[in-house]
């Protein structure tokens, strides 16, 4: 004869019933009819707490009851819970008083994942009822009142105990660091604090062995690493580790730095039951040094240039100088124009400038009535904008000795475009009202100088044009030396 388990759990004699992991009804015995007054065809795919809910303290204990069996995969019980029913209406209606003591047991499936819950209750109202009686002779309920009184106690004592626990469990949820406690040797979750979560891009990881909870791992050592520590109970773990993690849904992986432990967890036999994974977030801390070696690795070069950028300021401009005072200041007015190039980097820490600021820059102890520019917004990258403001200064410094700004009615216009596509930067000098310019017998120091910056710096041309209405030039810039926008 085969055994009928339905027929088998309809007539056990206490109630009982079956819940899936949402906290909705499967089935429930014919004890557990009788019990809540309701018959069983109420009951499937209902969630618990619609049928029976309780705001208060009971449906707090209760709801907590479940989630620890589904967290923990651990059974759990409460040895004395007052839980008001409902009364159907043809007994009246309202809410009646009753007192239990419960049972929670997980049903698992091949994984060791929480599929279901079974509860089993105990109604111990009659006790409580007959023990509040004061006209009942004690000798009628001694024994049912000891039974209740130590029920009572034993659920006092674990109320302490789980406050206990519960503080524990939430200096962990909120610590700095992430924690995870992985159950059995496929590593399920059956706890992750709330900076684990946040590692994990706000994934429900409880409950999930680790390599359905965190695919994106695969491949990178991970798995092994916790399968060997699962295995042998040696401990391991790395500092700075790359790991490359879904951060954000619908987002690429990105790359994430960690210092982390794998420990193994043991039963009081010795026996490895789980891993214990904790942790701290370096990525900010490594990607700060990265930066770092990257700046001092770029100022190092800077460095360099500029140092044989004032070798060349200073041999063209000894060179060519006509005395020692001329030298003089003519050098320092071109170290006064690179510094003023550093200045506008350094306030952009060293990333861009804008083409307006350096025009802005050199031309800013003149009128402003007698400057006019103009042009699209343009970003230059830190070579060519230090190039572009010495080959400024040279036109501004020729401009006030000999071109427009040496004279009250003179001015000048700048104006710049950006050649189509990914076409070079076209700037146009234009002086006015000045003395006429006439081609020079032999290149002067500043011309050599804006030439070979031009060609050699900004991978462009410099072509100046004499008038007598005054200089002008046309200068093209690499494409490779500007930042559109």
């Amino acid at each position: 004869m085969q055994l009928d388990f339905e027929r088998l759990f309809d007539a056990l004699p206490s109630p009982y019933m079956v819940l899936d992991a949402k906290l909705n009804y499967i089935t429930v015995n014919a004890e557990y009819e009788r019990v809540t007054m309701r018959p069983a065809g109420e009951y499937p795919g209902r969630f618990v707490f619609e049928m029976f809910p309780n705001e208060g303290e009971s449906g707090r204990r209760l709801r907590d009851s479940f989630e620890r069996v589904l967290a923990t995969g651990q059974s759990d019980s409460i040895a004395y819970l007052p839980y008001d029913i409902p009364r159907p209406p043809e007994l009246g209606g309202g809410m009646e008083r009753r007192f239990w003591t419960c049972h929670h047991t997980p049903i698992l499936d091949d994984d060791g994942v929480v599929r279901f819950i079974v509860q089993n209750t105990v109604d111990v109202t009659e006790v409580v009822r007959l023990t509040e009686a004061a006209t009942i002779p004690f000798s009628a309920t001694a024994g049912a009142t000891r039974l209740l009184e130590r029920a009572r106690e034993v659920e006092e004592q674990r109320k302490a105990l789980l406050a206990e626990s519960d503080e524990f469990r939430r200096l962990f949820q909120q610590a700095p660091g992430f924690f995870a406690v992985l159950s059995g040797p496929e590593h399920v979750f059956t706890f992750a604090n709330d900076a684990y979560v946040r590692l994990v891009g706000g994934r429900n990881v409880t409950g999930r062995p680790i390599r359905e909870a965190l695919p994106d791992i695969a491949g990178q050592g991970f798995y092994e690493m916790l399968d060997e520590v699962y295995t042998t109970g040696r401990s391991t773990g790395g500092e700075a580790m790359r790991v490359v993690l879904q951060r954000h849904p619908n987002e690429a992986p990105e790359e994430v730095f960690l210092d982390f432990s794998y420990d193994a967890i043991c039963d009081r036999d010795g026996d490895i039951t789980g891993v214990f994974v904790q942790g701290m977030d370096r990525t900010e801390a490594v990607r700060t040094q990265q930066r770092q070696r990257l700046l001092l690795d770029e100022l190092n070069h800077r460095v360099k240039n500029t140092l044989a950028t004032v070798q060349s300021i200073a041999s063209q401009t000894l060179r060519s100088a006509r005395d020692l005072a001329s030298a003089r200041s003519d050098f320092e007015a071109r170290i006064l124009a690179l510094s003023k190039a550093h200045n506008l980097l350094s306030a952009q820490e060293w990333e861009s400038t804008r083409l307006t600021e350096v025009l802005a820059s050199e031309f800013s102890v003149y009128d402003a009535a007698r400057i006019s520019v103009e042009g699209p917004p343009v970003t230059l990258t830190p070579k060519a904008s230090i190039s572009l403001a010495l080959v400024v200064h040279e036109l501004v410094t020729n401009a006030a000795k000999y071109g427009a700004l040496s004279e009250a009615g003179g001015a000048v216009r700048v104006r710049w475009r950006l050649e189509e596509g990914d076409g070079p930067l076209v700037l146009e000098w234009t002086e006015r009202g000045g003395p006429p310019a006439t081609a020079p017998e032999r290149r002067g120091v500043g011309s050599r100088m804006i030439g070979a910056i031009v060609a050699g710096e900004l991978g462009g041309s410099f072509e100046p044009a004499y008038d007598p209405a005054g200089l002008s030039c046309r200068i093209v810039v690499s494409a490779d030396a500007v930042m559109k926008g």
